[in-house]
């Protein structure tokens, strides 16, 4: 796939998006998950990027969960701990909701003088597209631009962002009581896309791509064109719900502790007439995690063709998975044979050239393009 000449979108969206919060001195980033707080610091060494430091630490049941902090004084404690194992001082820091937010792109008359413009998209365009009051929303915008459209009336696409006000004051009252402030509260997606740009540029802008990040206790789904995302979804299967159903079938506790889908490998299986995998000669709890990940990727079917049938003159060219789901061995075989689209797993390390003071294992790396994507913004 060629380069093209409208890669500037994947700068605009990844860089130029105006954050729900005003910058500030450089800090590190922080991602929250359910299971782990994840703490990652980067730096300019010459025309390379070093990965100066990097930290995580446990996190109990209940204290995170579908992207809301419900114990804010338990998640400022885990902050603060990873900062002191990590020996960083800082006061400031980015970090990002999974899952949460609602993003769309849309259309705006391109007359709009910037005023006009932040009045139309900030007060009676995000009204149309939020599935709460206005008033309870925190929204931003970027414009990212023209195009022609089907009238032959020149017009402007304008990302939209919003979160509901209850979960940003919830991140701001954390990382306060953890003693940071909070230079950007932005979406994992966007985190993740900012890690991923330069391979992002490979294709066109006819030419999507789907980023499945497997997380902890879900899967986020977004379709991106020219390192924008253009559609969203949010899928109840992560990690944990695979790791669950392997250990039932093999008889073992139930665990949240998910190293162990590190280490396990999905068979090459041929598929049998309606693109499922045969069970033959698997073990049971191989049999079972296939049909969890079979279930997630008739999820991704079903997202991929909801994206396609909005009638726009895009195909998806190619599946990017991400997070420590996607460590499970010859995954992306599993869901390119499934779906019959080229799929690879992300390398944040080899993606960024990253250099390490420490060799990172390849089975660790997908889990963390995210909260490099957010030391990525703090530099």
């Amino acid at each position: 796939m060629a380069a093209n000449a409208s890669n500037d979108s994947v700068d605009k969206a990844v860089d130029s998006l105006k954050s729900l919060f005003s910058r500030k001195p450089p800090g590190i980033g922080i991602e929250l998950t359910p299971e782990r707080v994840n703490m990652a610091r980067l730096r300019k060494q010459g025309s390379k990027l070093k990965l100066e430091a990097l930290a995580s630490v446990e996190i109990p049941e209940g204290v995170f969960e579908e992207g809301q902090i419900l114990d804010t004084p338990v998640m400022a404690e885990a902050i603060q701990t990873v900062l002191t194992e990590s020996k960083v001082r800082v006061k400031q820091a980015s970090t990002a909701i999974p899952g949460r937010a609602i993003t769309r792109v849309i259309p705006v008359p391109s007359e709009l003088d910037d005023a006009e413009l932040r009045e139309m998209v900030l007060n009676q365009e995000a009204s149309l597209y939020l599935p709460f009051p206005r008033e309870e929303a925190d929204v931003d915008y970027q414009k990212l631009g023209f195009f022609v459209d089907e009238d032959g009336i020149e017009k402007v696409q304008v990302l939209l962002v919003a979160v509901r006000k209850d979960i940003t004051d919830t991140y701001l009252d954390t990382f306060a009581q953890a003693g940071l402030g909070l230079n950007v509260l932005e979406t994992s997606s966007f985190a993740l896309i900012r890690t991923i740009r330069e391979q992002l540029r490979q294709f066109t802008p006819q030419e999507a791509a789907a980023i499945v990040d497997i997380e902890f206790e879900s899967t986020e789904i977004s379709i991106v064109v020219d390192g924008v995302p253009h559609f969203s979804r949010t899928v109840p299967i992560g990690t944990y719900q695979i790791q669950s159903t392997l250990s039932r079938a093999m008889n073992l506790p139930p665990s949240r502790n998910t190293e162990l889908l590190q280490g396990m490998t999905v068979p090459a299986s041929p598929m049998d007439t309606v693109g499922s995998p045969q069970m033959g000669g698997t073990n049971p709890g191989t049999a079972a995690m296939l049909r969890t990940l079979g279930e997630l990727a008739d999820e991704l079917r079903r997202s991929i063709d909801f994206y396609l049938n909005q009638g726009e003159d895009m195909e998806v060219a190619q599946l990017l998975l991400a997070g420590p789901g996607s460590a499970i061995g010859q995954l992306d075989e599993f869901f390119a044979q499934r779906l019959s689209l080229p799929a690879s797993q992300i390398d944040p390390i080899s993606a960024l050239s990253l250099q390490v003071s420490e060799e990172i294992p390849a089975e660790q790396r997908p889990g963390l393009a995210t909260v490099i994507g957010l030391g990525l913004r703090e530099m």
